[in-house]
């Protein structure tokens, strides 16, 4: 029995050392790999005449998908600032999920709105569409107001869709802050000649706590004073300056934020829109996207976009971000679950053979394999069994590696987009990532177990989220 003991406990520690090498592996290439990808875009952008496309009536037509759930505090500035944005072919599409608050009142008298007849092609089936209002002052020709029924944000973006009247959607929170030429740089991508079709593109998604923010527009970026939002900065920057550029240059990305996001609206129709069984709507719509296009041996295209052109709020209590990272999980889990076939499949190319396999194994199962190796590294040592210099020195080894990423990446940030310039920003940035291995990722690998269990137990609600707000507090509940 000792021997099966001892047998079974070598298995698991080299087992845990190989996987740990592979993933070690992995972020060395995305690290590396995404260099290239963001020096091609600056070059690029180097020679692009954005006025242009601003006046020319020819520029694609977008609608800004735009759902709220009890934003009565905020909506007014919100859809104030969609409507500042810099894009002529423009339309900002409202969608109060049945909001219980005055969202839809205030938006009423605030846009001088009046409801009208408007059929609603049902090209996807969603709850019912209550009405949709239009402004009577020329100024906001370009607002639509549409009221429906509960049925969370999937249903609400589906419903959008439905209504929009333009070629692309532009799906976004309401509560981010754009940047005023985001819609030009992301309508870029699908204008650009090319033998494969863009079907979606993403941007950059910024930390916004803390930042001069006046009429729905950033004036001036700070780091967040909030030790929570302040890691989710760094771990922003690690995810989409090297993580999400990395995956599209090798046209292997899965994930594009829900916080803003831009997709070709016939593809999105024909996938089937946001499918509301699952709370990671946004990585589930692009996967299916995906495979439509493949499984139709369409030639396309995903892309991303360096720029930061979104600003969102961070959770700044352990008791909201647990929420949200419960949620990613429990997304994650039931995309991969609905899309099992690609596993493998060299019909999906690096989608099938590298993407899903790495999600698979190092996104989903990563929490798991951490919280029982650390359960198992409780027993060892409990009974004597581990050898404590090695373990330190792979300790350390870990540490040191993972705060090197963490340095690298805001290097990146620093020779690119430079957002935060104050040398104390970026000191106390890589100060507070010291803390990560010990604080923060515990943290997180403690809310996913929760995200597992709560998939056991067949949870499928996003939970109250409440915001400290650009102003009033909000509570939101999905």
């Amino acid at each position: 029995m000792e021997v099966v003991f001892h047998i079974a406990a070598d298995l698991l520690m080299y087992g845990i050392f190989v996987y740990s090498v592979v993933l070690l592996l992995f972020y060395i290439f995305i690290g590396l790999y995404s260099i290239g990808a963001t020096e091609e875009y600056l070059h690029k952008n180097n020679f692009t005449d954005y006025r242009m496309l601003v006046a020319s009536p020819h520029a694609p037509s977008v609608s800004i998908l735009a759902p709220a759930y009890n934003e009565g505090n905020t909506i007014i500035e919100n859809v104030r600032s969609l409507l500042s944005l810099f894009y002529a072919n423009l339309e900002v599409v409202i969608i109060n999920d049945g909001s219980k608050d005055d969202c839809l009142q205030k938006l009423i008298d605030g846009y001088e709105l009046e409801k009208v007849d408007f059929f609603v092609n049902y090209q996807i089936k969603t709850k019912e569409v209550r009405g949709v209002y239009k402004s009577k002052n020329p100024v906001y020709r370009k607002l639509v107001v549409v009221d429906k029924v509960n049925g969370g944000k999937a249903d609400a973006l589906n419903v959008g869709i439905n209504i929009s009247s333009n070629d692309y959607i532009v799906c976004i929170d309401v509560d981010c802050i754009l940047e005023q030429d985001s819609i030009l740089k992301m309508v870029k991508p699908f204008l650009e000649e090319t033998t494969k079709r863009t079907i979606a593109s993403g941007g950059v998604v910024r930390i916004a706590n803390s930042c001069e923010i006046r009429d729905g527009r950033l004036i001036k970026v700070h780091l967040p004073d909030n030790y929570w939002a302040r890691m989710q900065t760094l771990e922003y920057i690690r995810a989409f300056l090297l993580g999400r550029m990395a995956w599209a240059r090798m046209d292997g990305l899965l994930l594009i934020s829900g916080a803003f996001g831009a997709f070709d609206k016939e593809i999105a129709i024909k996938a089937g829109g946001y499918d509301h069984r699952t709370v990671g709507e946004d990585m589930e719509l692009v996967v299916r996207m995906r495979r439509y296009m493949a499984e139709n041996k369409l030639p396309y295209r995903v892309t991303y976009i360096p720029d930061p052109l979104c600003w969102t709020e961070a959770p700044v209590s352990t008791k909201i971000l647990g929420r949200q990272r419960n949620r990613w999980t429990r997304g994650t889990i039931e995309t991969l679950k609905f899309h099992k076939r690609m596993f493998f499949n060299p019909t999906y190319g690096v989608l099938g053979l590298v993407s899903y396999p790495y999600w698979f194994f190092f996104e989903m199962l990563a929490p798991l394999i951490e919280f029982f190796g650390f359960i198992a590294f409780l027993i060892m040592a409990i009974i004597g069994m581990v050898d404590w210099n090695i373990f330190i020195a792979l300790l350390v080894f870990i540490v040191c590696f993972g705060y090197m990423y963490s340095a690298f990446a805001a290097y990146i940030e620093v020779t690119t987009y430079n957002q935060y310039r104050r040398r104390t920003d970026m000191a106390k940035l890589l100060l507070t990532g010291l803390t990560e291995p010990f604080y923060f990722h515990p943290f997180g690998v403690w809310a996913a177990i929760k995200g597992y269990l709560d998939i056991i137990r067949k949870k499928n609600s996003w939970g109250e989220m409440t915001r400290q707000g650009f102003g009033p507090t909000t509570a939101k509940k999905k």
